[in-house]
């Protein structure tokens, strides 16, 4: 099933991004310690439903105006090549500038975004304008907040960029939410929607005892031990299912 296929992408929805990364552990495609943003990548808005959506990757400095005194790129510019990408945008925007000296977006440009279609913002630079972006519930995560933009301007459209640690592709597979961000390799997308329910249904196993207000400790010993094996089965069916040719 291709990832852009509405109900796939419906399904990720659905899901928090800790368990998202859960399950894609159980691929191993990827080391435990790669494929997700570092802390300092942060939701601004951590109550919104999970983010989901492909990389419209830019690149942006902030620090000093263009040589020429006009930016390469403009925000239209970004808009008009969302329909490159598999399904709704994801902007991410690499600050080239060490540090990120004045703010990457405000409310002019995540309203431009968002009525074009996408779902959200993720930069490693400076966000402001909140309180305003708060009010059209567009997600965005940024590290940090300055009240100026700066000399603020955009660079490459649609060029591989690194944000919070991970090497972002354009069309890349993104979901974010309180939690941080991660990638999904479009190959186990549809895997990944199918296979939350029954990883959660083991984590319940453990959770219920806790929440049951009477657990024992052999109780608790004998829960984890089920849930490791249901996780573990589960893990298997999908290796062994992505290996298929």
């Amino acid at each position: 099933m291709s990832t852009s296929t509405p109900s796939v992408l419906q399904k990720l929805r659905q899901i928090d991004t800790a368990t998202i990364c859960n399950v894609i552990e159980l691929f191993v495609i990827r080391p435990r310690n790669r494929g997700f943003m570092l802390r300092d990548i942060g939701a601004a808005y951590p109550d919104l439903a999970p983010m989901v959506g492909f990389a419209s990757t830019v690149t942006s400095r902030t620090f000093a105006a263009p040589p020429n005194g006009r930016a390469v790129a403009t925000v239209p510019d970004v808009i008009a090549r969302f329909d490159e990408l598999s399904g709704s945008a994801v902007v991410v925007m690499q600050c080239l500038d060490s540090g990120g000296s004045a703010a990457t977006f405000g409310d002019v440009m995540c309203n431009s975004f968002k009525a074009f279609g996408a779902v959200g913002l993720v930069t490693d630079g400076p966000a402001r304008d909140l309180d305003q972006v708060a009010e059209i519930e567009f997600p965005v995560f940024h590290r940090g907040i300055v009240c100026s933009h700066g000399y603020h301007h955009l660079l490459d459209i649609h060029m591989p960029v690194q944000v919070g640690g991970v090497a972002v592709a354009p069309d890349a597979l993104l979901h974010g939410d309180g939690n941080g961000v991660t990638t999904i390799s479009k190959s186990i997308a549809s895997d990944v929607a199918d296979a939350y329910a029954e990883y959660a249904a083991a984590e319940a196993l453990v959770i219920n005892l806790a929440q049951s207000g009477s657990p024992t400790l052999a109780e608790l010993r004998d829960a984890n031990q089920e849930m490791a094996r249901l996780v573990e089965e589960l893990g298997a069916r999908l290796r062994a299912k992505s290996a298929r040719p």
